[in-house]
């Protein structure tokens, strides 16, 4: 593992962490994790944060490129929003209001510009977005492709803990394998990657480079990652940020709770820990623990067919006859109108 330097004139704005390949063939597809902060509150600002890694990444040669969860809208780590059981402060208030303005609607202008992004450094673009819909936020992954067209989204389906009180809940709607060049991508957010039926469903799927934006930088992680890899014979590309408490808004705007005395500006409020794995469980960048970073390794798509040869967990190391899995995959909507219903289905005949 080196640390490359940019081959531009000017420096690259963070330092790429690269497992080198040889021998690159058709075969062979460069991804790219990005370890990285969100700029809280900000999001066009963050959106240019976006560009300037997308760059550096392209510059390497990188054809995917993942980013953490929440990067744009920003993952409110340390905050309560004022709640107790049974009530909301008036200042918590203010705070989801602020957090509403920072998410994007799907899809919206910041979504036409990420996908331009992507045209324009021509790279597969996965990016961990809060989206706006009305009033409800959703914890969001975006898919883009190097023709700078937006693929689709992921919507998670279990926040976790206190997420709960400002994400709503995906639906089997929005759990995505996208058929690409570089193999077949999808995504699951955080701790629903351990959810083994979700988990499943993306295996079903056909899913070959598995994407795991989170918000989880514990060690305990990287054994779910390696975990994965293995039961799925899929590539494992783990993105989370790297943020100290300076990178959110100063107090009293915004308090950290959660780690006793406010922290001082320095402290690190998440390590980072991105990770890119094979899926024989080997371990090809990552994970950093260091600082914001690209994280990149050459992914060998011949390895998931010597993986799948010993366990394919959908194929022949499945047993129907005995447990089966049935996914409910369309939209669950809260209300149905019978008159439009009715209206969609005499257009169709």
């Amino acid at each position: 593992m080196a640390l490359v330097p940019s081959s531009s004139v000017d420096p690259p704005i963070i330092p790429e962490v690269e497992m080198n390949g040889s021998d690159l063939g058709a075969s062979t597809v460069r991804a790219t994790v990005v370890q990285a902060s969100t700029v809280f509150y900000d999001t066009p600002a963050t959106l240019d944060k976006a560009e300037r890694l997308l760059a550096e990444a392209a510059s390497y040669g990188s054809q995917l490129v993942v980013f953490p969860e929440a990067f744009i809208g920003g993952y409110p780590r340390g905050s309560t929003f004022g709640v107790t059981l049974g009530n909301r402060s008036v200042k918590g208030k203010e705070e989801f209001r602020k957090y509403h303005a920072s998410a994007i609607d799907v899809p919206g202008p910041e979504v036409d510009r990420l996908a331009s992004l992507a045209g324009k450094y021509k790279v597969f673009l996965v990016m961990g977005a809060i989206e706006r819909a009305g009033y409800t936020l959703y914890c969001t992954v975006l898919f883009f492709d190097p023709q700078g067209q937006f693929l689709g989204k992921h919507r998670k389906l279990m926040p976790t803990g206190l997420e709960r009180i400002i994400w709503g809940f995906g639906d089997g709607s929005t759990i995505p394998v996208y058929d690409t060049p570089v193999g077949k991508i999808g995504s699951l957010i955080c701790w629903e990657n351990r959810m083994p039926l979700l988990r499943t469903a993306l295996y079903a799927k056909g899913v070959e480079i598995y994407c795991a934006p989170t918000a989880d930088a514990r060690e305990t992680w990287q054994a779910s990652m390696t975990h994965i890899a293995l039961e799925g014979g899929c590539f494992v590309l783990s993105a989370n940020q790297f943020c100290r408490r300076k990178d959110y808004p100063s107090p009293p705007d915004y308090i950290f709770s959660g780690l006793g005395e406010e922290p001082s500006p320095e402290t690190v409020v998440c390590k980072g820990g991105s990770v890119i794995i094979s899926p024989s469980g080997t371990v090809l960048a990552g994970p950093n623990y260091e600082g914001e970073a690209l994280i990149s390794a050459d992914l060998d798509l011949g390895e998931i067919v010597r993986a799948k040869f010993d366990f394919d967990v959908v194929g022949h190391y499945s047993r129907p006859d005995v447990l089966s899995l049935t996914v409910r995959d369309h939209p669950q909507d809260p209300v149905l109108f019978t008159s439009a219903s009715k209206t969609e289905s005499s257009e169709k005949q």
